[in-house]
């Protein structure tokens, strides 16, 4: 997992590294808060540890941004602190923080909260793949019901327009360009029905681009296919 590791202490930074390392992550460090900042925008990670007090921005600081950033959300933030006190704790929470460790501390405490990120992010990670399917089953109901509005509301007017082209074709005393005019109609009736006949069998519904900034389901020809 890809760590991103801002503190100014560098036996600090170097004890997080090592474990992060140790644990197998790819780990970027950085001495300040604004280095932190600028890597993240550069590449939003799914693991942030920063020190409180450094340079530049400060870790509660770097944390707000990371929460207004638009991957923050996906983004788990351990805070490392000198301080304990409820007050100082509970500016960490505020900050947006997920965890904090306090300083200094051991290689066993700190792997265990990075266990705890560990799997925090994997279980963030699963509800969110639950929650995108969940959006696209509901998606695909609605389509579904759409469908079979779509089909009764106008497959029978549908059907009736057909069959009286076809009528008046058969009529031998229709003028040709009256004649030629039923055809048109005819074929376009023709043309809606096979969309309709489209939008009953979709298999895979997908959305594409129609006009600048709007997309629509596709009913291609292809629509449906399977490989």
């Amino acid at each position: 997992m890809r760590v991103l590791v801002a503190d100014d202490d560098v036996i600090a930074l170097t004890l997080v590294t090592a474990v992060l390392a140790d644990l197998e992550h790819d780990v970027v460090a950085v001495s300040d808060g604004a280095a932190a900042w600028e890597r993240y925008q550069q590449e939003p990670v799914p693991l942030v540890i920063l020190d409180i007090n450094m340079p530049g921005l400060d870790g509660l600081e770097v944390c707000r941004r990371i929460r207004s950033h638009e991957q923050g959300i996906a983004t788990f933030v351990l805070v490392c602190t000198a301080r304990d006190a409820r007050e100082d704790l509970a500016n960490v929470l505020e900050s947006g923080a997920d965890d904090y460790v306090t300083k200094p501390s051991s290689p066993e405490n700190l792997r265990a909260r990075l266990e705890i990120a560990r799997r925090r992010i994997g279980l963030d990670n699963l509800r969110r793949t639950v929650e995108a399917e969940l959006a696209r089953s509901r998606w695909l109901s609605g389509i579904g019901e759409t469908t079979i509005a779509i089909e009764h509301e106008i497959n029978n007017p549908l059907s009736a327009l057909l069959g009286n082209a076809e009528l008046l074709l058969m009529d031998e005393s229709l003028a040709e360009e009256h004649r030629e005019q039923v055809r048109i109609v005819r074929e376009q009736a023709t043309r809606i029905a096979q969309v309709v006949r489209r939008l009953a069998h979709l298999k895979n519904p997908q959305s594409v681009e129609y006009l600048a900034g709007s997309r629509m389901i596709d009913l291609s020809a292809r629509t449906g296919r399977t490989e």
